[in-house]
């Protein structure tokens, strides 16, 4: 293969790109401890757990599904120059 083209990988990801995302899932780590913590007088504090965990075992896809695409959104591939 003497005509293929090499290329450059580069990632122009900053923080900056996922910082609302983050920001978005604290907030709804932050409620949901919030309502837990409001559901722990309750008669039955295991449901308090079970909704916690619940949130975040749910959320979690969400999240990590939002850092891959922005990641593979901002991957670039670059040819090299020919020497």
């Amino acid at each position: 293969m003497t005509g293929a083209t090499q290329y450059y990988l580069r990632c122009t990801l900053t923080f900056g790109d996922i910082y609302g995302q983050i920001l978005a899932w604290m907030a709804v780590i932050f409620i949901s401890l919030a309502a837990g913590l409001g559901l722990m007088g309750s008669s039955r504090p295991l449901f308090a757990l079970v909704g916690v965990g619940l949130i975040l075992v749910l959320s979690l896809p969400f999240l990590l599904f939002a850092f891959v695409t922005t990641l593979l959104n901002h991957i670039q591939l670059e040819p090299k120059e020919a020497a």
